[in-house]
């Protein structure tokens, strides 16, 4: 499955550019892009709950990257870990 709106804005990726000491930054600012498109992780909570989902990433930095940021929104959402 693939949801392109639940990726950064390109505005945001490009000011982020993986900086690291952005990091905290760019968590705030994705996460409120995140809340603003209401219920779009339902999808993949949903089947987080039936089976290991993957998300995916094309930033060479392991650490911080979009799909991190995504992970811990979600687990915040959730109240759940996800491994």
């Amino acid at each position: 499955m693939w949801l392109k709106e639940i990726a950064p804005t390109g505005k945001l990726r490009k000011w982020f550019a993986h900086d690291p000491q952005k990091w905290n930054e760019f968590k705030k600012l994705y996460f409120r892009e995140l809340a603003l498109e209401g219920d779009i992780l339902e999808p993949i909570i949903t089947q987080g709950k039936k089976v290991n989902v993957t998300l995916l990433y094309g930033a060479k930095d392991g650490h911080f990257n979009n799909a991190v940021a995504l992970k811990e929104y979600i687990e915040l959402k959730t109240g759940e870990g996800w491994d």
